[in-house]
């Protein structure tokens, strides 16, 4: 497994994910300067959405669309889908959560990364076309992962600490090599 290019202080850090979007209004205050800054120091990025259950999944796709530009290197995208709405069942909420992936995909002409605990993917997003998806599972403080199914990013916890950020950072982990992670980057968008 390889862990999170370069070095910070030692630490070794491959990939950095940085929070781009939420719902289909909000634009993380730091997103631009992060992301570019990310690039610059030579780490591979990626940009994620945070789901929220107020707007339709096809109106969020369209604000991170608008709001976030990959470019060749990057990891695909990443939604992060943690609840469910109440006021729909889970089929609607499915469709929902498949309209984002869809629309986005379409854009990026990459698979976008859905990351979830994995309860919630066990309970909601476990139909076979949900595991199409590259899966980065959120599961804490434990020493390995209970879910049985493929995975290719592991959260393991959320207080992890690196010189330079104030707060606590997740630390994550990549199931497989680096040219692997490579490899799961996208090709050149001219190419599309």
């Amino acid at each position: 497994m390889l862990r999170n290019h370069g070095f910070i202080d030692n630490h070794p850090v491959r990939f950095i994910m940085i929070k781009a979007t939420e719902g289909s209004t909000k634009l993380d205050d730091r997103f631009v300067d992060n992301f570019y800054q990310a690039r610059e120091y030579g780490f591979i990025r990626g940009a994620y959405h945070f789901w929220s259950n107020k707007s339709t999944g096809a109106d969020q796709a369209k604000h991170y669309i608008n709001n976030v530009r990959l470019e060749e290197g990057d990891l695909p995208p990443v939604l992060d889908v943690e609840h469910k709405p109440k006021t729909q069942t889970t089929q609607e909420f499915k469709e929902n959560v498949l309209s984002w992936l869809r629309i986005v995909e379409k854009e990026y002409h990459s698979k976008p990364i859905i990351y979830t605990y994995h309860k919630f993917k066990n309970e909601y997003l476990s139909d076979s076309i949900f595991d199409t998806y590259p899966y980065w599972i959120a599961h804490y403080y434990v020493d390995s992962i209970e879910y049985k199914g493929k995975w290719k990013f592991w959260q393991h916890t959320d207080c992890g600490r690196l010189p330079g950020i104030k707060g606590y950072v997740d630390f994550n982990v990549y199931n497989g090599s680096f040219y692997d992670l490579q490899q799961l980057t996208i090709s050149d968008p001219s190419e599309h």
